[in-house]
């Protein structure tokens, strides 16, 4: 049974920093060679990715985060960061992970098979 954990999340104000984690298990791969995708999800508003991780390639943003917040897989780890720094308060929203990419548009989050529980991050004015 893969299993995701977020965790990491709390509240900040505008211009800070928080460094969120995702402890994955029951891969049957090493972490590090499957696709992992972060997304949040705001309140009225649909899930949209936040940054999509491939093996063997460059970290792929979205445009709204994009120079603000980086995602690592360290080798030899279980657990995937996102560090966002300059948060804004659009940023808030409910932060998931998820593995297993089936192929398509990274940013659809339909595509990736487990997720996580999330994890709340609210940035206050």
């Amino acid at each position: 049974q893969v299993q995701l954990v977020e965790s990491g999340g709390g509240s900040v104000q505008v211009g800070g920093s928080l460094r969120l984690s995702c402890a994955v298990s029951g891969l049957s791969a090493q972490l590090k060679s499957v696709s992992v995708g972060w997304f949040r999800q705001a309140p009225g508003k649909e899930r949209e990715g936040v940054v999509f991780l491939e093996p063997g390639s460059p970290p792929i943003y979205a445009d709204s985060v994009n120079g603000r917040f980086r995602c690592s897989r360290p080798d030899a780890k279980n657990t995937v960061y996102l560090e966002m720094n300059s948060l804004k308060p659009e940023d808030t929203a409910v932060y998931y992970c998820a593995v297993y990419f089936d192929g398509g548009m990274w940013y659809d989050w339909t595509r990736f098979r487990y997720w996580g529980q999330g994890t709340q991050v609210t940035v206050s004015s």
